[in-house]
């Protein structure tokens, strides 16, 4: 199919809810991908950050491949061989004693089942998020986010939702009530704007928590599996939380969202309190036990540490040169640049020169790379980024920057 005509039918038939990139996708390999011209991109947005092992990996590809030729479907309430190797997986790898999981089908599901949890367990209703937090756009997840772009369209949301300031433990304590449930808290915030938590911050949620006795939800989805350098980003302040949402990268591609909570608390869900019929599926499970296998034998959170500051110091330099550069922070492979101005010109800028880059908010560039990036691809990544900037500021793309309030996440 012609990319013109693909275009068109999305246009056409696909609910509008998408900010759009001209480029039809038709095949990808590592980070880089292709279009249906021909075209190469390296691809630093990796799918919002779905794409850790890379695309189309091999020994994934081989695992769906090999699963459905053998079982696609299968109900929770049958047994199923796939789903019982990928859990035991997972217990090896998330922080100790937060191993009793509910597997759905998205990071904002997996958010949905914290939420009724944290809500079960305590008989308390109310839930603390943060300014600035991006849980997902489901009623239950979307009340917990802050954005007002995406709340104020469906509002009433789930009521019992307050936000503080996230860093400020003191504004955290105020907020707390004998109603409080559960505090919800992204251990570095992305679609925010990828702001790091200040030094002691998460420790002190922690702390703050067992002191009045309520639930600390730690959503990973966008910094979990490597992403940051540690195979979750509480490890790097030794925070262990009671509930933890993960999902994007945890089936290198296929949907899957998981809730992970200790024994004591996933326990208060009965049967048929909350379910899900395509959740822990036998196709999703066999490409989620490859990913975790990919993820620790390849190192790859290991590999994420070592390029990472090698994907800064390229960026700080870019600082350096272009004085629309207010700042450059992240950890491991996920980082921000946050700019002067919009920063959807640089994006359309270096999608002509090869280079597909996340905005988070209207001023921040989002570095998502797969964590199977090569350094070359990542120094020709930072060089387009340069050369894109510079015809920016010279004024090549100019125009007006559209709205883009129905970003997909």
């Amino acid at each position: 199919m012609k990319a013109d005509e693909a275009i068109s039918i999305e246009q056409r038939l696909m609910a509008s809810v998408y900010s759009k990139r001209p480029v039809v996708a038709v095949r990808g390999k590592g980070a880089r991908i292709w279009d249906s011209e021909g075209r190469e991109y390296i691809d630093c947005m990796g799918s919002y950050g779905v794409s850790i092992i890379g695309h189309c990996h091999p020994k994934l590809v081989e695992a769906i491949c090999r699963q459905a030729s053998e079982l696609i479907s299968c109900h929770g309430s049958l047994y199923n061989d796939k789903r019982s190797e990928f859990l035991e997986k997972l217990s090896r790898v998330t922080p100790k004693g937060v191993d009793r999981a509910f597997l759905g089908n998205s990071g904002a599901e997996a958010v949905e089942c914290a939420l009724k949890l944290a809500r079960k367990y305590t008989g308390r209703k109310e839930i603390i998020a943060m300014m600035g937090a991006f849980h997902g756009k489901t009623m239950g997840a979307l009340s917990a986010t802050w954005d007002k772009k995406y709340r104020a369209p469906f509002e009433p949301l789930v009521p019992g939702i307050r936000h503080v300031p996230f860093g400020n433990l003191e504004r955290l304590r105020e907020a707390i009530s004998p109603e409080t449930a559960a505090v919800i808290v992204e251990p570095i915030q992305g679609e925010g704007g990828i702001k790091l938590p200040p030094e002691g911050y998460l420790k002190g949620v922690r702390d703050l928590c067992d002191e009045k006795g309520i639930l600390l939800i730690l959503d990973e989805i966008q910094t979990g599996l490597g992403r940051t350098g540690r195979m979750f980003a509480c490890e790097h302040w030794s925070v262990v939380p009671d509930i933890m949402c993960i999902g994007k990268a945890i089936a290198g591609g296929i949907p899957m969202g998981v809730t992970v909570a200790k024994e004591e608390v996933m326990s208060a869900l009965k049967r048929g309190e909350h379910t899900s019929t395509f959740g822990g599926n036998p196709l999703a499970c066999a490409a989620a036990s490859a990913t975790l296998d990919i993820i620790t034998g390849e190192g790859l959170p290991e590999r994420a540490s070592r390029l990472g500051p090698r994907l800064m110091e390229g960026l700080l330099a870019l600082k350096e040169r272009h004085n629309a550069i207010r700042e450059v922070r992240g950890m491991g492979l996920m980082i921000g640049i946050e700019m002067k101005h919009d920063v959807y010109n640089v994006i359309m800028k270096s999608l002509e020169k090869g280079l597909l880059i996340l905005d988070a908010g209207r001023n921040v560039l989002r570095f998502l790379p797969p964590l199977v990036i090569e350094e070359a691809q990542l120094d020709r990544a930072i060089g387009i980024l340069d050369e894109a900037m510079g015809d920016v500021a010279g004024g090549e793309t100019g125009g007006r920057v559209p709205d883009r309030a129905a970003e997909g996440i």
